[in-house]
């Protein structure tokens, strides 16, 4: 049986022998550098600018929060987190606050479901897509002041177009500017009408992603146009849906020219009833107070909420991306002792197995067959 061995070079009495190392020039450095540090300079331009634009700013105002910063007097003594206390102790703070979430509630809900129900609109074959999927992003190029400066018209409570509206068909005028509730409602029309076009651009693009095979499949199988929505789009952009209702949260709660072009005065009605949070902050730094410390500390309390929420994003994320079947919990215990049975049938197979033929090539019972390097060509010719 013939025998493969590898050969070696050998090496003549006129040959040089072996090449030495090659030194490497500064020029494959330049190029391996480049290679590794490259990247990190292409996206440098953007961290640099969140570094200026971003992190000293916020950093800055917290240093503000721990200083009786005044707008006329200036910096003042180191007084700690006594400018937090104080905000949280009055009334007003809170007040805002609650109206801040009732905004984003009477402006998020129905702004996601019209939403969806216009992207779902402009994802069939509609003739002139191109020009009705770009018109619903017309009220977003509007100006906010312009925006809030025409509906706080359309919504006077003496002769705005609304209440002409409502007199028309029997309903009493509606306090828009006197009644809690009403002015929420109202401002929460603005909030719609600017981001309900832009959402919607949000969700057609992630149903355009959906494969269209699912849609065929539900089809064959009888379901109808309702039916595919609610159990082929939604299921499908159910990520762009938590996306976008986290966003419109952190809007909601940075609500600012809306409510301050509402009325003439712009710091929420008499009784504030529609000041948010954003607007509170305002009038504190710049208003009656000119207390740059406090208004500090409402902005860094405001950014935990914002953060707060980013990480309930984050969970609810992370939650509907690993859902799906899963199989029966198995306890470490029962996992422990289904090892150590494993260990035991294979330590009691190997000496029940003694007297069972070894298997060609000299393994063990059960193991697969070894092949030698010693293998000749004619070999796996006749095994072939």
């Amino acid at each position: 049986m013939a025998v493969l061995t590898p050969t070696q070079p050998t090496h003549r009495r006129g040959d040089p022998g072996p090449r030495p190392s090659r030194r490497v020039g500064f020029s494959q450095r330049l190029g391996r550098w480049d290679v590794k540090v490259s990247p990190y300079l292409y996206i440098s331009p953007f961290f640099v600018l969140f570094a200026i634009t971003g992190l000293f700013p916020l950093g800055y105002t917290a240093f503000v929060s721990l200083h009786d910063w005044n707008l006329l007097g200036g910096q003042g003594d180191f007084v700690g987190l006594q400018n937090y206390a104080d905000v949280l102790a009055q009334p007003m703070f809170w007040k805002t606050l609650v109206n801040t979430f009732s905004i984003f509630v009477f402006s998020s809900v129905p702004q996601v479901v019209l939403a969806i129900t216009i992207a779902a609109l402009l994802d069939q074959n509609l003739r002139a897509a191109t020009f009705w999927r770009m018109g619903v992003l017309v009220p977003y190029v509007v100006a906010p002041v312009a925006v809030s400066m025409i509906f706080g018209r359309m919504f006077a409570d003496d002769y705005g177009l609304i209440n002409e509206l409502l007199g028309l068909v029997g309903i009493d005028p509606v306090g828009w500017h006197t009644d809690r509730v009403s002015s929420h409602v109202a401002i929460a029309t603005m909030v719609n009408f600017r981001w309900t076009g832009y959402n919607a651009l949000i969700f057609l693009a992630a149903m355009q992603a959906v494969p269209r095979e699912l849609y065929e499949a539900a089809v064959i199988d009888g379901a109808g146009r309702a039916r595919q929505f609610f159990s082929v789009t939604v299921p499908q952009i159910r990520a762009t849906i938590i996306f976008v209702v986290i966003t419109s949260t952190i809007g909601g709660l940075q609500i600012f020219d809306e409510v301050r072009m509402f009325d003439p005065q712009g710091l929420g009605g008499p009784d504030r009833d529609w000041m948010t949070t954003v607007v509170y902050l305002y009038d504190v730094a710049w208003g009656n107070q000119k207390s740059f410390g406090r208004a500090s500390a409402i902005a860094w309390l405001l950014f935990l909420l914002i953060v707060l929420i980013g990480m309930i994003n984050f969970l609810v994320t992370r939650r509907i991306s690993t859902s799906g079947p899963k199989g029966p919990k198995v306890s470490r215990r029962h996992t422990r002792a289904l090892l150590a049975e494993a260990r035991r049938a294979g330590t009691g197979g190997g000496t029940a197995g003694r007297g069972a033929p070894a298997p060609p090539g000299g393994g063990s019972p059960g193991a697969p067959p070894s092949f030698s390097p010693t293998t000749t060509t004619t070999d796996r010719e006749d095994r072939r």
